[in-house]
């Protein structure tokens, strides 16, 4: 897991459009990056659509988002389309990413354990530097924290 006053670390996966997408490709605008498990379910809904409702007041924030899961381009694009979302979504179907931000561990449903994204968010500064992060937080807190954070650090 990065920890927040370091460089976070860099990345490229594909995006939505099957176009390969790098953090550095960011510099110079900070990031609200978000992990989610799986497109298209409903605490995912909640997280995506609710960024989604504040991406204006996020912009104004100097804040692009972006989402990441383990799902296919094809299926964050349809996603995507289907619920009218905004910004880019990754694609890191090996968790690469997701493990190296420390958003991937064991979970329990219905009495069960197994391995899985842990739903979480960072805030990546222009340079590169993470300056915050949310891991296990819950959808609507997810989107909540991320505006007051930043409204508390605007320059």
């Amino acid at each position: 897991m990065p920890d927040v006053g370091r460089p976070a670390p860099d990345f490229a996966l594909l995006d939505h459009r099957g176009e390969q997408v790098a953090l550095k490709d960011f510099r110079g605008r900070t990031v609200v990056l978000f992990a989610f498990p799986r497109a298209n379910t409903g605490g995912c809904n909640a997280q995506a659509l609710g960024f989604n409702e504040r991406l204006d007041d996020l912009a104004r924030l100097g804040a692009v988002v972006v989402g990441m899961s383990p799902d296919s381009p094809e299926k964050l694009a349809r996603w995507r389309q289907g619920k009218d979302l905004r910004f880019d979504l990754l694609s890191d179907p090996e968790h690469r990413v997701i493990e190296m931000y420390g958003a991937w561990g064991e979970k329990k449903l219905y009495g069960k354990t197994y391995h899985g994204v842990i739903r979480s968010h960072w805030i990546i500064g222009p340079d590169g530097t993470l300056l915050d992060q949310q891991i296990k937080v819950s959808p609507r807190i997810s989107v909540e924290r991320a505006v007051r954070f930043l409204e508390e650090h605007r320059s």
